[in-house]
Order: C-alpha cells, then structure tokens, then sequence
C-alpha cells in the first residue's frame, strides 16, 4: 500500500505523513526541504532560481515515488503529482521561461511514463491536507523559518494566497489515484483525539477502496 499526502506548506501535512506511517508500521518518505540548497536561494531570488528548484525537487521526487512504488508499503510526503503545480505557477509568475517550462514539462512527462508501467503503477490514495488561508499563514509563521517569513514581504504573502487558491484546483482535478480530503484545521493534528479521527477516517477510506493494509 503506498499512500502520497498533498498540500501547502505550514498545513501540517509532515505531521500528517508521519502520523500515517507510524499507524501503518510503514517507511516516511520526507520532502527534502532541511537538505535542499537551493531552497533558500530561491526565496531570496525566486527568479534567478525558480528553473533551478523545480528541476532539484523533480529529480528527489522521482527517485522517491519510484523506490516507494517498488517497496509498496510506503507513506509520501508530497510527491512528483503535485511538482507541475509549482512549476507552473512559478512560470505564471515569471520567474521561469517558457523554453525552461518546455524542457521541464518533457521530463516530467517521460517520468510520469515511466512510473505507470511499473509493477504497482500508482499511489493507492492520495489524501489532502487542507485549511483556511489565515490558519496556513499562522502556522508557517509558527514554524518560524526564516525565508519562509512574510510580514515584511507582501510579495510573499500573495504567493502564499496564489498556491493556497491553486491548490484548491489542482485537488479537483486530480485523477492519478483515489484521493480525499483531510481538513486539519478542524482535527488540529495536536490533539489526541483528532489524530484518532483522522487516521480513522483514512482507514475507512482506505476499506471503501478494498485496499489493504496493516
């Protein structure tokens, strides 16, 4: 059984991944974000780095799907089906050319081609994390990143808006496998009792699909 978790920074999807992993006795797959150089870089000069970082994210993305979809019992903290939505914004945004998004749609392309003739093929469920726009900024601000920061950058803070509204969409078209949503602003995930609910109502998701798992 692999299981990908979706959503925007500061939602509590790591927390989420991680919840589910340790329910499942199964492997976290984490997304690279404390090892990655570029991350940084890109914050400070999102359009020096923008092709940069989608490239850096797409490669580990790739080699993580790829190795949970062989184990077959994995949890994914965010995964190569939701790289394009960045990407795409980024060019939407300018900070990456179209030649850059044509050279990067390719490869995600021949990527995605690989992975569906693979034993397993695709995720056994996608679940997403969800909550209101106010809730996600608190909650980067608590996590107390420094480039991730925007009371002084308004900037920031209308990115934030953007990926929060494009998320909305890219969850109604997503079709790559069963999927749910999860809202963590109503089961805050500190909570004793709402981590039981949420991984109750995963298990029921996850019967409803006659999938099975430990």
């Amino acid at each position: 059984m692999v299981i990908i978790t979706a959503g925007m920074i500061g939602v509590g999807k790591t927390t989420l991944t991680d919840l589910i992993a340790t329910h499942k006795g199964t492997k976290a797959f984490f997304e690279p974000v404390g090892e990655n150089p570029v991350l940084p870089l890109y914050y400070a000069d999102p359009k020096q780095y923008g092709f940069l970082l989608q490239i850096y994210f797409l490669n580990k993305r790739f080699a993580m799907i790829k190795k949970a979809l062989a184990d077959d019992n994995n949890v994914l903290d965010r995964s190569i089906y939701e790289d394009a939505l960045f990407t795409k914004e980024n060019h939407s945004s300018g900070n990456i050319s179209d030649a850059e998004l044509d050279v990067y749609m390719n490869l995600l392309n021949n990527m995605m081609e690989e992975i569906s003739v693979t034993k397993k093929g695709r995720p056994d469920l996608m679940v997403f994390a969800d909550a209101d726009f106010e809730t996600i900024l608190y909650r980067i601000k608590k996590r107390g990143r420094d480039y991730e920061q925007f009371d002084d950058n308004a900037e920031l803070r209308a990115y934030y808006l953007k990926m929060w509204n494009a998320y909305r969409k890219w969850y109604e078209e997503y079709d790559a496998s069963p999927k749910m949503r999860i809202n963590l602003q109503e089961y805050d995930l500190e909570d004793a009792d709402n981590r039981a609910r949420v991984l109750s109502l995963i298990d029921e998701r996850l019967q409803e699909l006659e999938i099975e798992g430990k």
